[in-house]
């Protein structure tokens, strides 16, 4: 007699088809992005700490809000909605930038400091590929720094929008007027789209510093910015023009112009405090040339960091 078989049929846990296979892949590549977080802290306290400031500045204003907002539309000759935009769409504004200069510091430093500090030996000793290490540090500019501006900001412009409530009540104002004037769900909504529109715009740019970081030996920061200025420079004297210098000003600050309707229908220029959503155009930005062509200079530039990386060795 045959004894039966305890021998089911083979799980997908064991079997080399299985679902965790995908999950096993890209498991490198999420404790690369978790140690990118772990070494460099700046990531998330710079933008913490510009919204902890802002509030606390915006706290001090509010002893004088009415006298402000009084001011500040006298001068502006702004709407009162726009009077009202101005504190918190200057909170993402704030948040925006430091989060753009944090990026920047953090992808020159990305291959240079482990080259610097001779950590390069040990992760190179470790089973991750050079793409998977290149591409954790490219997110981290491009994915990670977008979505912590976007947690920190929404938090603090409803904080924001609950002191104002309050300092309106102890004012003898309506704090109810000031619920329904301000549209913030559709301010944030914008900044959402505002932070995708940056982070692929600027693509290039993160890419472009990431590269020069694992080539540099020293001063990563001049290898990155001397070659575009002396390209400009010898541009202007040799030929007298300044295509390359409009280049690069597009590739900072062309996203506008191609992600938003300045404009409206009667031609009158729109405030950039309060955007609102029929004003975005994100038909428009992703049919641009320039994005399609600044997205395939950034995965050039971020497959030449993968090779560099491959050669590279401690300096």
């Amino acid at each position: 007699m045959n004894s039966p078989s305890n021998a089911g049929p083979e799980s997908p846990l064991n079997s080399p088809t299985g679902a965790p296979a995908p999950i096993a892949e890209t498991r490198p590549l999420y404790w690369s992005v978790r140690r990118e977080l772990w070494e460099n802290r700046s990531i998330y306290i710079a933008p913490l700490a510009t919204a902890a400031v802002y509030l606390f500045g915006y706290l001090i204003s509010l002893l004088w809000v009415p006298y402000s907002m009084r001011a500040m539309a006298a001068l502006h000759s702004a709407p009162p909605l726009i009077v009202l935009a101005m504190p918190y769409s200057h909170a993402g504004m704030l948040t925006t930038v430091i989060a753009f200069i944090v990026g920047i510091f953090y992808s020159l430093d990305a291959l240079y400091g482990e080259r610097r500090d001779r950590t390069i030996l040990f992760w190179k000793s470790l089973p991750v590929s050079d793409g998977t290490t290149v591409l954790s540090k490219a997110i981290i500019p491009l994915v990670v720094l977008p979505l912590l501006v976007f947690a920190i900001t929404v938090p603090l412009q409803f904080i924001m929008r609950v002191l104002s409530m309050a300092g309106a009540l102890i004012s003898g104002g309506s704090a109810a007027a000031i619920w329904r004037q301000l549209p913030l769900f559709e301010m944030q909504v914008v900044l959402l789209y505002g932070l995708i529109v940056l982070a692929l715009w600027h693509a290039p740019i993160y890419a472009w510093l990431i590269l020069v970081s694992g080539y540099a030996r020293r001063a990563p920061f001049l290898w990155a910015v001397l070659p575009p200025i002396a390209i400009g420079v010898f541009e202007k004297l040799a030929l007298n023009t300044s295509h390359f210098g409009l280049l690069m000003q597009d590739r900072f600050f062309g996203f506008s112009a191609a992600a938003f309707d300045l404009t409206d229908k009667n031609g009158v220029p729109i405030d950039a405090h309060f955007i609102p959503l029929a004003q975005l155009a994100p038909g428009r930005f992703l049919s641009s040339p320039g994005l399609w062509i600044g997205l395939i200079v950034a995965a050039v530039l971020l497959l030449a960091a993968v090779r560099l990386r491959r050669y590279q060795g401690p300096i």
